[in-house]
């Protein structure tokens, strides 16, 4: 019953390392041909193990340090993958973007770290996804637009506001969370809904910037 105990209380750990070992198949010979479907398993980890915390009652403070660790890993694995891949100027943004990752983890496991405020690093990886789909769709050279996306989410990742209006965001159920998923598979799929699926994530990003920003203003400059 205890061994049964331990493997319930720490069964969202579990999923979180699964999420962020999964990347290590990058390393392999032609690891690179895996990106897109990885980054999907990744995100479904990154949001099931959440759902399951909460579920089975087992939030902890080291689950969610557990989980925001994990997430620095993979996420800059992939950045930092894709800036090899492309190499030159854009590998050196992909740099710096994956210097923003490390900074915004390791800001918010320091005891009193603000919560909510910037975008989350799972967002950038859905934007730089969607852009390497839609640069396979429409046979563009991804490299200026993910510079332009890598330069955005490292101000964005730093914010010291909150950016409402974001789609995982604002997606608090199971179910919804689930759709967020289901985008992403659908868009991976069926690469004719990518364009659909990917402004939708990128008009709510672009709105969070904005309208946080104008807020952020609104609130300090009424301040005495």
């Amino acid at each position: 019953m205890r061994k049964r105990d331990l493997i319930v209380r720490n069964l969202a750990n579990v999923i979180s390392l699964l999420g962020v070992l999964s990347v290590g198949v990058l390393f392999l010979d032609d690891g690179y041909q895996y990106l897109l479907p990885l980054i999907i398993f990744n995100n479904v980890m990154d949001d099931l193990d959440g759902i399951v915390a909460a579920k089975l009652n087992i939030k902890s403070e080291f689950g969610a340090a557990l989980d925001n660790v994990c997430d620095a890993v993979a996420h800059t694995v992939f950045v930092l993958m894709v800036g090899m891949h492309y190499g030159g100027v854009c590998g050196v943004f992909a740099l710096v973007v994956a210097t923003a990752i490390l900074i915004r983890v390791v800001s918010r496991l320091l005891p009193g770290a603000p919560v909510g405020a910037g975008s989350p690093t799972n967002e950038l990886i859905r934007h730089m996804f969607f852009v390497l789909l839609l640069a396979r769709l429409f046979s563009f050279p991804a490299e200026n637009v993910l510079m332009a996306v890598f330069t955005l989410h490292t101000a964005s990742l730093l914010l010291p506001y909150r950016m409402p209006g974001l789609i995982r965001s604002l997606t608090k159920s199971a179910f919804s969370v689930g759709l967020v998923n289901v985008a992403l598979l659908v868009a991976w799929l069926f690469p004719y809904a990518a364009p659909i699926v990917a402004l939708a994530f990128g008009s709510t990003y672009l709105y969070g910037f904005v309208v946080g920003g104008l807020q952020s203003f609104k609130t300090v400059s009424s301040s005495p």
